[in-house]
């Protein structure tokens, strides 16, 4: 499971940006071409964030859907899976505008 390192990173990131605060809410943005499962990271969170500056908070995930270009028509596809199709020309040359990403977007401290 790559999500326990992959939230091993984000509590270490967190950490880092509050400079010794207590990390009351953290908003995850996980964009759904990702390969990162939202509930594993869930889960991942509580474990990794104990004994640091997140423990107990709160973690919000918003999870962000995929939005390919169409190399040869310019046509922007909405994606639910990493390979699609363009619907206007039938191409699967598509380069990804979102989707793909893993951000730590807000964090609150108190």
């Amino acid at each position: 499971m790559h999500e326990l390192k992959i939230t091993q990173n984000v509590v270490a990131t967190i950490s880092k940006r509050a400079k010794g605060a207590k990390v009351q809410r953290v908003l995850l943005e996980i964009g759904k071409l990702s390969g990162i499962m939202p509930e594993a990271v869930r889960y991942c969170f509580d474990v990794c964030s104990q004994g640091t500056v997140a423990e107990g908070a709160i973690l919000a995930i918003q999870e962000i859907p995929g939005l390919a270009r169409c190399s040869k028509c310019g046509a922007e596809i909405p994606l639910d899976k990493p390979l699609g199709v363009c619907e206007e020309c039938g191409s699967v040359e598509l380069v990804m505008i979102r989707g793909q990403d893993l951000k730590v977007k807000e964090i609150e401290m108190g």
